[in-house]
This record gives C-alpha cells, sequence and structure tokens, in this order.
C-alpha cells in the first residue's frame, strides 16, 4: 500500500536550525543561498505538521506544493517526427 505524501516548503532564518526540521518529516534539499528547505510528510498529517512548523521562531513562512495535484497524464502528445527518424537510423 502507498502513502501519500505531499512537500512543505518552509523558509527560515538559519541553516543550525534544519535538524529540528528533520524531526518533521523526510528532508530532501535545502538551500543555504535562499534559505530553504523542502520536506515531505504525509497528507494525512500535513495539517497537523504545517501548524507546528509556524510555531518555531525561526520559521519565516510554510508553503504546500502542489504537485499531488497536478495532472501528469498528457493526451495527444505528437512525437517529434525528426526524433523519430534519428531513433529509426540508430543515432
Amino acid at each position: 500500500m502507498r502513502t501519500e505524501r505531499q512537500g512543505l516548503i518552509v523558509w527560515f532564518q538559519h541553516m543550525k536550525n534544519l535538524k529540528q526540521l528533520k524531526r518533521h518529516g523526510h528532508l530532501i534539499y535545502s538551500s543555504k543561498k535562499l534559505k530553504y528547505a523542502v520536506i515531505y510528510v504525509n497528507q494525512s498529517d500535513i495539517d497537523d505538521i504545517f501548524n507546528r512548523l509556524l510555531k518555531y521562531s525561526f520559521v519565516s513562512r510554510v508553503e504546500l506544493s502542489y504537485k499531488p495535484f497536478v495532472n501528469t497524464t498528457y493526451e495527444n502528445a505528437k512525437p517529434d517526427k525528426a526524433k523519430q527518424y534519428d531513433y529509426k537510423l540508430g543515432i
């Protein structure tokens, strides 16, 4: 059974507080320059974790990722004829 997960983008003030963010979910990426981190959590717990993260003094803001709600199946995608020709030649 697959659990539905969603990303949270957490903007913070200092990199030293990154360890506290790891406790709330699976840390995927953190940027030193822009001072944000991407954390994946279960969708069932997202409201609770969202509110908990906002209570930290070092957190500037928290945003939700909309990736689970974006349709990624494309219809009527026509292949490029030039590329198709190259594949047949073995290039």
